[in-house]
């Protein structure tokens, strides 16, 4: 199978919400506000894709200041085109986008918890989140 992989290669909002819909990340992303999604597109400092002709399969979406960390917010590849290594070169590719000493961070779904070891991430134990739910100020009584 052949996937060619960019760097400069943008996507629109709706390319964005099929893969994402495509992939197991659809359920935990805002896929019925396009105008969200395009925010989410255009505030990304990395955007790296993979294709297969012109059918977007795979997208690794970062938040950077590309010297210390990146946040990769969104890694979603199509189910029919997982456990191929389209992560992983999606991951290797934004990478490359880094300084050499740059962390990458990332939240893991659920469904893939399992994967990241499996591809050289380690846990950590530190990691807290805000939701636009909870109070600034106020001890959260929730542990997700």
């Amino acid at each position: 199978m052949n996937i060619a992989y960019h760097h400069d290669r943008s996507i629109s909002p709706a390319e964005f919400v099929d893969v994402l819909q495509r992939s197991t990340l659809g359920a935990r992303r805002p896929v019925d506000d396009l105008p969200r999604v395009a925010d989410m597109l255009r505030h990304a400092n990395v955007l790296c894709t993979a294709w297969r002709d012109d059918l977007l399969v795979g997208v690794a979406r970062s938040l950077t200041d590309f010297g210390y960390c990146c946040y990769l917010s969104d890694l979603a590849v199509d189910t029919a085109f997982q456990k191929q290594g389209v992560g992983r070169e999606l991951i290797r590719l934004t990478r490359s986008r880094l300084h050499s000493q740059c962390k990458i961070i990332l939240l893991a779904a659920p469904q893939a918890e399992g994967y990241y070891p499996k591809i050289g991430f380690r846990a950590v134990p530190s990691a807290w989140i805000l939701r636009p739910e909870d109070r600034l100020g106020e001890p959260s009584n929730s542990t997700t």
